[in-house]
């Protein structure tokens, strides 16, 4: 008996060669096409999105204002997200200072009303014991009308950075953070042109209400001391004829810029902005800086060697039996600890996993909204109808 034969395409084959043709084939062939089509209907049956005929779908007009409110929220949070991704975080580490023999740059922009730039004076002091002859500094001083406006500059030469003995250690950390030491040596100087004149030229300068405003760079030794702006440059007894008395001596200010380095992207300067106005009253403001190390990295793997500060504010008010005249001093130290302020991108994975969650989310919330709305209008339209409004 002749054997039957099935045929069928060979393209529904593996070895087809491209041409319709027809071509028997065995039992094995029949096996491999069940499972193929077996294989085909398991997945089938796990798609997790199945398709519905186009004329099982309804499409409504609340449909469409869900869809555009969805669209326009999904298009608010990727741009948002986008823009997340686009930022560079920043890594803080923290690791002991090993610095040696580097200078502290200590940048000031302050504004005196009160007081002339004849007889303000910036001074200099710092714990190692060191005389520093060859101190590089970079200090200007703007004479100020009443009315803030700029009627002169000068530059600092009057700029001293004094030795301190051992004794003056421990007072430098005290309570009078070294004020006693400049009491019997503040006033030990003159000025070089006749007092008399220079005392009627800065009284005339303090009744017409001028002003002083300093800026510019100090460059200290890496240890712990002091800088302070005063009168301190006055001869005492020409001080005294000027002012009659520590208690007129106005030291009131305002510090525009002071930091102890080049500032990087996120930098606060706790002192910038301050204004410190006394009335009637007259005192000595002191300032306790803790200066950190700090270097920041940028992603071009540039380094900005600079240093951030925190602060603690004291006013002293003066007395009549104090030998001490009103000074603002801004008394530093350092710590030992050095902070690495590090720029990085974000994680591209991190930004695709955000994104699915936030287009997900807003998609499957959309998708609620709308099935919600549609049996509540539903539900309205039936009601309506079984009381024969419509």
């Amino acid at each position: 008996m002749q054997e039957m034969r099935r045929f069928i395409p060979v393209s529904a084959i593996p070895e087809f060669n491209g041409e319709y043709q027809y071509k028997a084939y065995s039992s094995d062939a029949q096996v491999y096409l069940r499972s193929t089509m077996g294989l085909k209907q398991v997945l089938k049956n796990i798609d997790a999105f199945p398709r519905a005929e186009e004329h099982l779908t309804q499409k409504t007009p609340s449909g469409a204002i869900v869809s555009v409110i969805g669209l326009i929220i999904m298009a608010t949070l990727f741009i948002h997200e986008l823009m997340f991704y686009l930022t560079t975080k920043t890594v803080h580490e923290m690791s002991v200072d090993v610095k040696r023999g580097e200078n502290l740059p200590i940048h000031i922009n302050m504004t005196f009303p009160s007081i002339p730039c004849e007889i303000l004076s910036v001074d200099a002091i710092d714990m190692s014991g060191k005389h520093e002859v060859d101190l590089d500094t970079n200090i200007w001083k703007l004479r100020l009308s009443k009315d803030g406006y700029i009627i002169g500059s000068e530059y600092v030469s009057d700029l001293v950075e004094k030795e301190h003995t051992s004794d003056d250690h421990g007072e430098h950390g005290s309570s009078e953070t070294g004020v006693s030491h400049h009491e019997d040596a503040k006033h030990s100087h003159g000025f070089g042109k006749d007092p008399l004149k220079m005392i009627k030229d800065v009284k005339r300068a303090i009744d017409d209400g001028e002003g002083c405003r300093v800026f510019g760079v100090l460059d200290v030794q890496r240890v712990a001391g002091n800088f302070h702006i005063s009168v301190h440059g006055l001869n005492i007894i020409v001080a005294q004829q000027i002012f009659e008395g520590a208690n007129h001596v106005n030291v009131s200010h305002v510090i525009h810029d002071l930091s102890f380095g080049p500032k990087y992207p996120g930098i606060h300067n706790p002192l910038d902005g301050t204004v410190r106005i006394l009335r009637d009253a007259s005192g000595t403001f002191k300032y306790y800086i803790k200066i950190v190390p700090t270097e920041y990295r940028y992603l071009s793997k540039e380094v900005l060697p600079t240093n951030q500060f925190s602060v603690t504010e004291y006013f002293v008010p003066i007395k009549d039996s104090d030998r001490s005249w009103p000074a603002v001093y801004f008394l530093y130290d350092l710590s030992p600890i050095t902070v690495t302020i590090r720029e990085e991108k974000r994680s591209f994975t991190h930004f695709i996993t955000r994104l699915c969650a936030v287009l997900g989310g807003t998609f499957a919330l959309t998708g609620m909204l709308d099935r919600w709305m549609y049996r509540l209008i539903e539900a309205a339209t039936h009601k309506s109808s079984s009381l024969g409004i419509f």
